[in-house]
């Protein structure tokens, strides 16, 4: 089965490599271990929330808003797609990101229509 792990985050730990930020190497070195693991078939890792933009269509007007975004200071830092036998896989591999430690992994199966 496909599932996506969302690697979320919190705008205040956004800067990898800072004193306050992740380190940059574990996710590294968790980017080789679960590549070599054979189980990835995709993902993306993104820019910082402050890159982004949301657009809203309402009575055919259309608002653009620049990020970051005052009412959530969480966002999504990247994804791994991973094809596993079962959620409790899923789950362990979740366990393993540093992100799990600096945010939460959120895990959704990959709908199949």
């Amino acid at each position: 089965m496909k599932y996506v792990l969302l690697l979320m985050g919190n705008a205040a730990d956004a800067d990898c490599g800072t004193d306050e930020g992740p380190d940059p190497s574990e996710f590294m070195a968790f980017d080789e271990e679960i590549n070599t693991a054979g189980i990835v078939v995709g993902g993306f890792a993104l820019e910082g929330p402050e890159t982004g933009v949301r657009v809203s269509t309402r009575d055919a007007e259309t608002v653009v808003t620049s990020g970051p975004f005052a009412e959530s200071g969480e966002f999504v830092g990247g994804s791994y797609i991973i094809e596993v036998a079962d959620i409790d896989e899923a789950i362990a591999w979740a366990e393993k990101s540093p992100g799990s430690s600096l945010g939460h992994i959120e895990i959704r199966p990959l709908a199949d229509y």
